[in-house]
């Protein structure tokens, strides 16, 4: 049955706010940068990742239901229409999830959360697909 917390308490604080956040983003894109299996989204960035870390946490820290810090500058987020520049294939997509995973794992402690998580953002990644 499902309680009053349930319902009320978002990803965000169940994974444990803006530290665990701005920690997922940074250990994401350490991976990225690092993984050969990544070298395939690693390419389709800029070579100082600090402006997407920080747009990342914003976005992320807003999506899992934290204070709205993306859309006051950003205007809604289009992510799809953000990144059709960009082939994202099946390839891509499980190289992002790779990082992602890896990710999600050194970083949130609560098993449920992190697997509640993991599901959210594995649909986000594939809905970005643009390609076969």
């Amino acid at each position: 049955m499902m309680t009053s917390t349930d319902i009320t308490t978002s990803m965000f604080e169940r994974i444990g706010g803006r530290a665990t956040i701005d920690a997922l983003v940074d250990r994401f894109y350490d991976r990225m940068d690092t993984l050969p299996e990544a070298k395939i989204i690693r390419a389709m960035h800029a070579d100082d990742l600090g402006l997407i870390r920080d747009v990342l946490k914003r976005y992320l820290t807003e999506w899992t239901g934290g204070p709205r810090l993306y859309t006051p500058e950003k205007g809604h987020p289009r992510l799809r229409q953000h990144h059709f520049g960009f082939a994202i294939g099946d390839a891509e997509r499980d190289a992002w999830m790779l990082c992602m995973r890896g990710a999600l794992e050194e970083t949130i402690t609560d098993a449920a959360a992190r697997q509640d998580l993991d599901k959210a953002i594995a649909g986000l990644a594939d809905w970005m697909r643009n390609r076969p």
